[in-house]
């Protein structure tokens, strides 16, 4: 049963999105983050540079059955799979779940059946677009759309004349990421790529989480040349600061982006070179679309959507 009162709740769940988990953190409840020695992926806990709060905490993975949590949130498929039969006692499988899916299918697009199919656990999507493609099956669904913090102060300056678009291990994770689609247009366009192993793809490296906003402020524009995923947060944040967005009218962008408004979108990458270089001829243009996409990110992507939205979820199971 339950241990906490109806209004603040022990939540145990793992590190699997930094970024992600930081904005989830700021609903008004007590996280607690599996770790494992070493900081493996997924049990990293609190590592890094972002300021988690007071109500963020980690619990050593040995440790974890002999606790009280009121709700389980799964991330990943490993720790569905394997830490839900080995890690938790069956008191705690019992629990109230939810499961954050955050990507759309990777194997078939419009026929994968999530390995969540539980009518008891909840579905939670990152965007509609994945709610719509994943054949959930009898597990209940909801959506929750990004919110997103971006560091007080920084704003869109768009001086210099190159586009910045924002990818990890982009060679890696080749055409689904848009690997040829961004070197094609860098062929024609002024683009840096930073992210993780950044420097493999022609791009300049990472940039810590706390200065990519700033990094970023001062481009022309923001490109994201991205085929299949979801929306990605580097693209909200840098929305969030008013910087126009140019990418591929695919996924859940295309219900972000309005042209002529906040930026440009198409499948003809064609278009999209063109409408880069027209960007870099005409920063007025330029601020205007970024002021367009800040307040569209303003108004569908604030962090107290988000943290409401969720802090109403997690109570709604645990009822």
């Amino acid at each position: 049963m339950p241990i906490a009162d109806s209004k603040h709740l022990r939540v145990l769940t793992w590190h699997v999105h930094g970024n992600y988990l930081y904005y989830l953190t700021q609903a008004k409840h007590d996280f607690y983050l599996v770790t494992k020695p070493g900081h493996a992926p997924g049990y990293a806990g609190k590592v890094g540079v972002l300021p988690w709060g007071e109500n963020v905490h980690e619990i050593p993975a040995s440790e974890v059955a002999s606790q009280a949590f009121d709700v389980i949130l799964f991330q990943h498929r490993t720790h569905w799979d394997d830490d839900r039969l080995n890690l938790l006692s069956d008191a705690q499988r019992r629990l109230p779940r939810v499961y954050i899916e955050h990507d759309p299918p990777q194997e078939n697009a419009f026929e994968q059946r999530h390995w969540v199919n539980d009518p008891h656990t909840l579905l939670v999507h990152v965007t509609h677009f994945n709610r719509l493609m994943w054949d959930s099956g009898e597990t209940p669904t909801r959506v929750i759309e990004h919110g997103v913090l971006v560091p007080e102060g920084v704003r869109y300056s768009g001086q210099l004349e190159r586009g910045i678009v924002v990818i990890n291990h982009l060679r890696q994770r080749g055409r689904r990421l848009g690997s040829d689609v961004f070197a094609d247009a860098a062929r024609h366009v002024p683009l840096d790529l930073v992210g993780m192993d950044a420097q493999s793809s022609g791009g300049i490296s990472e940039i810590g989480n706390l200065d990519l906003a700033a990094f970023s402020a001062r481009y022309r524009f923001f490109f994201n040349p991205i085929r299949w995923t979801s929306l990605g947060l580097a693209v909200v944040e840098a929305m969030m600061i008013g910087m126009p967005i140019v990418g591929l009218a695919t996924t859940e962008l295309a219900t972000v982006i309005r042209n002529g408004e906040s930026g440009f979108i198409h499948t003809d990458t064609n278009a999209l070179i063109d409408a880069m270089q027209r960007l870099l001829r005409d920063p007025t243009e330029a601020r205007r679309l970024g002021e367009g996409a800040r307040r569209l990110a303003l108004e569908r992507f604030n962090i107290h959507r988000f943290a409401s939205e969720w802090e109403q979820t997690l109570q709604h199971v645990c009822q």
